[in-house]
Formats: C-alpha cells, structure tokens, sequence
C-alpha cells in the first residue's frame, strides 16, 4: 500500500481526465457494479456512507429526470448512457449499527437537529460523488459532474418519502477528446496551499 501508482494510472486518475459534455457508448449494469464496490471503500466519517445513488439509465427513468434539468445539461443528458444521482441519506445514522459496530455511534447523531445532519451528510455524501469520479476513470469510464438541476424537483420524483436528498449528477459514458475545450488552469501549489 505504500508504493505510488505508475505515473499513466495517474494520468487516467487526474492529468489527463476531464470533464465531458458529451458521451456516448454503453455502460452495463456489471461495471455500475464494479463502480460501487470500488468507491464504498473511500473513507467517511465514522464509516457513516451517507451516499445513495440512482443509476438512471433506462428511457423511463431518463424521462422522470428530465424535467429537472436547467436547459444547458438537458440534451447531454439525455443522450448519456448512465447519470447518476448523487445523493445523501439524513438517516444514515440508521446504518451505523450495521456499518459502525464496535461502539454506538447510532448514538451520536440520532438526536442531533436536521440541520446538523444535513452538513454531515452533504460531506460525507460529496467525499463518496467523488470517490465515484475516481472510481469510474479507474475503470475506464468519463465523467461529467454537474450541478443546473432543481433538486427539489428530483427529490420529489425518485425520493419522496424518504429522508434522501440529492446532491449532484454525474453523466457516464465514454467521451472523445477531439470534442473537448483547452484544460483549464489549475491554481499553483503556493497559492492554494501552505506547509505550516
């Protein structure tokens, strides 16, 4: 565990991947398997895996979804073999005695204001979204994370009665790197970090 990655599962990790508008080929039911055995072991706190996840894939469920979303992510939407919808369960204290079992860690949070849970669960709910990122590139799959929906709108159609919210989508596919704009800079080390 402590030797690097070879520098080209870095590049498919973070240099070279980028976000794409446009993706197409199929995605199987198989490797949204593997894309969730792989991410659920990226860390959160207390174990607590907050994260949910609606593979919307079927013409069906695209169309539930498309009316949530703002014009501009509508038509790359639809044309994506998968989205998914990240989201984030408040009751995911629920799962701790399962998920935490060494100690009540229910406990600590079942009294806690919604409020409160729902900070802790967007955290943990975001670490997971991009563990899924990450996960997808590894195995092979692009990626297109977007914000510019109405999440109320898709709490309503795939979540209600639940205590689930959503968080963002994640388009799935395969993109062509001929389409895509120029890389967009980054900020150096020293203006986005500090060694104390």
């Amino acid at each position: 565990m402590h030797a690097s990655l070879p520098q080209a599962s870095l590049d498919q990790l973070f240099r070279t991947a980028r976000t794409h508008n446009e993706l197409g080929g199929e995605v199987s039911d198989e490797t949204l398997r593997q894309l969730y055995d792989l991410l659920k072991w990226g860390p959160t706190s207390a174990n607590l895996s907050a994260a949910r996840f609606v593979f919307v894939k079927s013409p069906e469920a695209k169309a539930r979804l498309s009316p949530a979303l703002d014009a501009g992510n509508h038509d790359k939407t639809m044309a994506a073999p998968v989205t998914v919808i990240v989201a984030y369960d408040l009751a995911f204290y629920e799962k701790l005695p399962y998920l935490f079992p060494h100690t009540d860690a229910k406990s600590w949070f079942d009294t806690k204001p919604e409020a409160d849970l729902d900070v802790i669960g967007l955290r943990n709910g975001s670490l997971q979204g991009a563990y899924l990122l990450l996960a997808a590139r590894a195995l092979g799959l692009d990626t297109g994370p977007m914000s510019g929906f109405n999440n109320a709108m898709v709490d309503a159609e795939f979540f209600a009665g639940t205590r689930i919210k959503s968080n963002f989508l994640v388009n799935l596919g395969y993109g062509d790197t001929a389409k895509l704009f120029d890389r967009s800079p980054r900020l150096p080390f020293d203006e986005a970090s500090q060694i104390l």
